[in-house]
């Protein structure tokens, strides 16, 4: 904890930690919002079309398996080298938890409920709205929540291919022998982790209905 201290007590390596935060958080947060955009609207289909979930879902699943850094390695000669490798890899590592949890959240949606819209009269697009997405919300929140938490700790390896952020404080660690470093940079990233799932947390329970949540 002395050397930590040492560490962060020179202002520019403050200002630097503080830059690094901020690259490491906006990377985070495009790599889950794309995946939120592509995700979702997947799962959604996938309800649609069942014979495909499977294959589908294997095919997602098969990328958790890629090690982070070989994932890495294989975009650099897609995409060269910075903040996009990292951003394409962070993305296809995001899409899992979204993809599965919006498919089973709004196939596990009661099917009474479901058969009181359609006794309304709702075409098939509003069953979705209101009805479906209502009630599949918590556990397609659950998969974004897991998601981020997730993309947040991966992005620390954006610094393997340029891409900055907070990993680039825990390298520096990890060249210097220096625990205070790498503490630096570590702290920060758990505790972004923590205060994003705090905050999603706090956002499901305000968007999702009071009867629902009951």
């Amino acid at each position: 904890m002395g050397e930590l201290i040492r560490v962060i007590a020179n202002p520019s390596f403050v200002d630097k930690l503080l830059q690094q935060t901020l690259i490491h958080l906006s990377l985070s947060g495009a790599a889950v919002a794309l995946a939120i955009l592509v995700a979702v609207p997947a799962g959604i289909w996938l309800t649609r079309a069942p014979r495909l979930a499977e294959p589908v879902m294997t095919a997602v699943g098969l990328l958790q398996t890629i090690p982070s850094v070989a994932l890495l390695a294989f975009m650099i000669p897609l995409v060269g080298i910075g903040t996009p490798p990292a951003l394409l890899a962070l993305f296809l590592y995001a899409l899992l938890p979204i993809l599965r949890n919006t498919y089973i959240g709004i196939r596990e949606v009661d099917p009474a409920a479901k058969e009181a819209g359609r006794g309304m009269g709702m075409t098939s697009w509003q069953m979705l709205v209101m009805v479906e997405l209502p009630l599949a919300f918590r556990v397609m929140m659950s998969g974004i929540r897991v998601s981020t938490v997730l993309i947040i700790g991966w992005a620390t390896l954006a610094a393997f291919v340029g891409g900055g952020g907070l990993g680039d404080t825990i390298m520096t660690g990890f060249a210097m022998v220096s625990t205070g470093h790498i503490l630096a940079g570590g702290i920060p990233v758990t505790l972004m982790a923590l205060c994003a799932d705090f905050v999603l947390g706090r956002l499901e329970k305000v968007v999702t209905p009071r009867g629902i949540r009951v």
